[in-house]
């Protein structure tokens, strides 16, 4: 038997059992890390169960240990062969899982590998960067594994994750910052996810008749972006509640994302960790290191365009290989470049204050969102 995250309630039955342990741990001042490790091994079985996926994940971490383990020891910064050699080989479970789906042996993996690999490449890069020179294997299985953002998320970064884990909470502090806080955001979540996420899918959603007519697939284009919205918030609020209450402080995924004034402000409001993720380690990477070429510096806004397209178009691929996911992070790589454009325009800059040409901003973000998310959603091949 498996149970999918924060999907049911019998989900949110175990989650709290599992949880009340972490609880009195954090209010005793007891490490909750050594119970939380065997809590994140019973819940990673639960979800994935003890057959073709278990095997599959148990070579997965294997794979991934023994290269950041091999990486340690062989990171040389003047040698960056060696250093992308280990980053591809570190995504070739990944990329496996995402061509396997195209073969005849159907879609080999297993949930969360896509998170999981994030974090196992983000090592790396650290290592690299010189920001990693020791690893405890219990400790990173225990990244990578945790179980509260298996499945979709957030994204963590290691070196926080591992000073919080192994950090003394003191009790008032553990009940102030971690259980009310966590408490707070698993009711949110619970509410976006089991109340307003399904409210809008039964209403609305499923009545909306697939007619091939375009007022359905206006409509679908907005109710699907508010259904994604509440859905996945939800998750994500009861994700980083119940890292709180095991200790960890899980960085924020949503921050009112419909009221951005631009496309740029908005991968700063939604799914924060990922995009954070894509900007620290493709975008920022890729415009540092063209620009250190001279002839490129005279091309900054260039450079810039290109490094949007890439990871933006990266993103898109991430989520799969059908063409509406590739479609939607090209869609999303030309918004961010003509964003840049229109910030650096006369035009913005002198309305920029204006309270009425600022509520304007937010109505056409609003839209530009809404379509991105109907290229998204697959919605637009029944009319292919």
């Amino acid at each position: 038997m498996t149970i999918s995250q924060y999907e049911d309630y019998f989900y949110i039955y175990i989650l709290l059992l599992i949880s009340v342990p972490a609880i009195i741990l954090g209010i005793k001042q007891i490490k909750i890390k050594y119970y939380a490790f065997f809590a994140t091994i019973f819940m990673v079985i639960l979800t994935i169960g003890m057959e073709k996926q278990m095997l599959t994940i148990g070579v997965f971490l294997l794979w991934e240990m023994a290269l950041i383990k091999l990486y340690l020891k062989v990171n040389d910064k003047n040698k960056k062969w060696r250093f992308r050699l280990f980053v591809l080989l570190s995504l070739l479970p990944l990329v496996f899982n995402k061509i396997s789906g195209f073969t005849a042996f159907g879609i080999i993996g297993f949930v969360g590998i896509s998170y999981m690999s994030f974090k196992t490449v983000q090592i790396i890069i650290d290592i690299y960067d010189g920001n990693i020179d020791e690893i405890k294997l219990t400790d990173t299985l225990y990244f990578v594994l945790f179980f509260p953002t298996l499945s979709s998320g957030p994204i963590d970064r290691y070196r926080k994750f591992i000073d919080e884990i192994n950090a003394e909470i003191p009790r008032d502090v553990y009940i102030n910052d971690y259980l009310l806080v966590g408490v707070k955001k698993m009711v949110v979540g619970l509410a976006y996810k089991f109340f307003f996420a399904s409210l809008i899918y039964i209403v609305w959603l499923k009545e909306i008749p697939n007619d091939g007519s375009i007022f359905s697939l206006v409509q679908y284009m907005y109710c699907y972006t508010l259904y994604l919205f509440f859905d996945f918030a939800g998750y994500s609020n009861m994700a980083i509640g119940t890292g709180y209450l095991f200790g960890v402080k899980v960085p924020e995924n949503f921050d009112k994302p419909f009221v951005s004034k631009d496309m740029k402000e908005f991968w700063t409001r939604w799914h924060i960790s990922l995009s954070r993720w894509f900007g620290d380690y493709i975008f920022s990477r890729f415009v540092l290191n063209t620009l250190k070429n001279k002839k490129y510096r005279k091309k900054k806004k260039n450079v810039y365009r290109v490094g949007q397209m890439i990871t933006m178009t990266t993103m898109g691929i991430w989520h799969g290989l059908t063409w509406y996911y590739i479609a939607y992070g090209v869609y999303q790589g030309i918004a961010l470049a003509l964003t840049d454009d229109y910030l650096a325009s006369k035009f913005h800059k002198k309305h920029a204050k204006n309270k009425h040409y600022q509520f304007l901003q937010i109505f056409v973000t609003f839209h530009i969102i809404c379509f991105g998310m109907l290229i998204f959603s697959g919605y637009l091949n029944n009319y292919i």
